[in-house]
């Protein structure tokens, strides 16, 4: 057995489905042997950065590990993106690439990155953007290494692993002969029983003395599965729950005590009620910067601070709390829901404002489609259980300020690695990971034009993701920082081809719409279709995503931007 085919037969045997790579020399064995596997599918994509954004999205809402592979050299390097974004956003990853030839190492081999004599130093690079990065060298070793790179990929936080394989052993007389089935010891990260008392006792002495308490929800709670336990902790404790961008829809967020999104770009609800907040839950958060307004030093002045994560290292950064708890979240919250019932008895409904995602006016604006009522739109139509996500740029404002998301339906934005494309390319991952689950981008002109070839890759394996682009023809985050930083903007608009057009080209549905009722009726027929669809939007350009620099909301974050322009001057 080859080292690629014993590779391919470990990663059969835990489960994974889909392999996304690039075509190559180095690969061409590891191609064969995935040929050749009844068990894993593979989508060979126009470029490999798309292959590792698809592996991002194969990995995030599953307990499954992504799989990506490139050549040696430049098309291993092109995997560095999705492997970054799988680093922030903790989704289990296996990246695979080609290596030059050992014996030829340093001798300026096509596609040598050993780093000697004026070589990329390829190993260095993913060792920097991985939990760990191995080189297989000899063949007895590749189950060990795959046995050791897949269990750290899926334990603790989840994160990315690659291996290298040396050219080498794609030769004859380079046997495994030592095969045998993975031995995955991938435990739970579970609540210390001692932390989850002291916890539990903060939190029903501040219920007790009628303290306010506000759970800010973030991604990991979504990963993690804790929405169930979330819910049964925000209702029987009676505890207004906010969430960030990337927490959207943990709990149906027209629930009466989701109060909505806590950010720069979110809802003044939420705002409201984190400001008056004595107590702050927080549950699988990074605390990264739209999340807390640029880092505010006086975010959790004058409040208690409980943090719940399943990665120690989260408490050490810009805010450091007064209780901690290490754990992956549903174990957290479900042993913190059974410490508080012996604790606590009947709590008083808690009286919130909020819920009114619809009913927030839009101020109807010369030109094309407004952004926002595009948002509502997609909000109204996506189908239970729809999956939406948004790429790097306005869009995704507008996206998480108008869509509100029933139990089921998922939201996900790029995460602070912040590649453009991620979204557009990643969704064709989460589609094939979730055959059953209408997967709808919202993406911006600018993102699209970065990775939308990859449409050819939807078409050729017939994955039927929905593309809406929000087109302005500018990048519009770019230009709204200029104005604010310097009264200008420059270099920010560009010309589109006729994307409806380039759709039909490659063979998958194309509509171009200017106006509302236009849209719904594309979107409409692109859910019915079962095909990959692309809508060009053709939005205004005059509208600007709802935004405030401080939590105490946009009037106080305009004020605040005065003091310090004064402060500078």
């Amino acid at each position: 057995m080859k080292v690629y085919e014993a590779i391919v037969k470990g990663l059969e045997e835990i489960g994974v489905q889909t392999a996304f790579g690039g075509a190559g020399e180095s690969v061409a064995d590891l191609m064969l042997a995935l040929e050749d596997s009844r068990r894993i599918r593979t989508v060979i994509t126009r470029n490999e950065q798309a292959a590792s954004f698809m592996a991002c999205g194969e990995a995030m809402y599953t307990d499954r590990l992504g799989f990506c592979f490139a050549t040696a050299g430049p098309g291993a390097f092109n995997l560095i993106s999705g492997l970054g974004v799988a680093m922030t956003d903790s989704y289990p990853v296996l990246a695979v690439s080609g290596y030059a030839r050992m014996e030829w190492e340093g001798w300026g081999a096509l596609n040598e990155t050993s780093g000697l004599h004026r070589t990329a130093d390829s190993r260095t690079m993913f060792a920097a953007t991985t939990k760990k990065s191995f080189l297989i060298s000899d063949p007895s070793d590749t189950c060990d290494v795959l046995e050791e790179a897949v269990d750290l990929a899926l334990s603790g936080r989840p994160g990315p692993v690659h291996i290298h394989v040396a050219s080498d052993l794609n030769e004859r007389g380079y046997d495994v002969k030592n095969y045998r089935p993975l031995r995955l010891d991938v435990a739970p990260v579970l609540p210390d029983p001692a932390r989850v008392e002291e916890i539990s006792s903060v939190l029903a002495d501040a219920l007790g003395r009628r303290k306010k308490i506000v759970l800010l929800a973030g991604f990991g709670a979504v990963r993690g599965g804790a929405g169930p336990g979330i819910r049964r902790l925000i209702e029987r404790f009676q505890i207004p729950l906010v969430t960030t961008l990337d927490g959207k829809g943990i709990v149906s967020e027209g629930h009466p005590l989701a109060v909505g999104v806590f950010a720069d770009s979110g809802h003044s609800s939420a705002w409201k009620v984190f400001r008056e907040a004595d107590v702050v839950l927080a549950v699988g958060n990074s605390f990264n910067q739209h999340a807390t307004f640029d880092f505010r030093g006086d975010l959790f002045e004058d409040k208690l601070l409980i943090q719940v994560n399943i990665d120690g290292n989260e408490f050490k950064k810009r805010y450091r709390a007064d209780h901690t708890l290490v754990s992956d979240a549903r174990p957290a919250v479900e042993a913190l829901v059974e410490a508080l019932e012996r604790r606590v008895g009947e709590v008083p409904k808690a009286e919130v404002e909020g819920q009114d995602y619809e009913a927030r006016r839009i101020i109807r604006l010369p030109g094309k489609l407004h952004p926002g009522e595009l948002a509502q739109a997609i909000g109204r139509m996506l189908p239970p259980q729809g999956i939406l996500l948004g790429d790097a740029g306005a869009h995704t404002a507008w996206l998480g300020y108008y869509v509100e998301l029933e139990d089921g339906q998922r939201f996900r934005k790029v995460g602070s690695f912040g590649p453009m494309a991620g979204a557009v390319n990643g969704a064709i991952g989460v589609k094939l990971a979730h055959p059953e689950r209408a997967v709808v981008v919202g993406c911006g002109d600018g993102c699209y034009a970065m990775g939308g070839f990859e449409l050819m890759t939807a078409v050729e394996h017939e994955i039927p993701v929905i593309w809406v682009i929000f087109n302005d023809e500018e990048f519009k985050l770019i230009k709204l920082y200029q104005l604010s930083q310097h009264g200008e903007s420059g270099l920010v608009e560009f010309r589109n081809p006729d994307y409806a057009a380039y759709a039909r080209a490659c063979g998958a549905d194309g509509y171009r719409v200017d106006a509302l009722d236009e849209f719904e009726d594309a979107f409409r027929r692109a859910l019915g279709s079962g095909r990959p669809t692309l809508i060009d939007a053709h939005i205004t350009r005059w509208a600007v995503p709802h935004y405030s620099p401080s939590p105490d909301g946009v009037i106080a974050g305009l004020v605040e931007a005065v003091e310090e322009r004064l402060r500078e001057d």
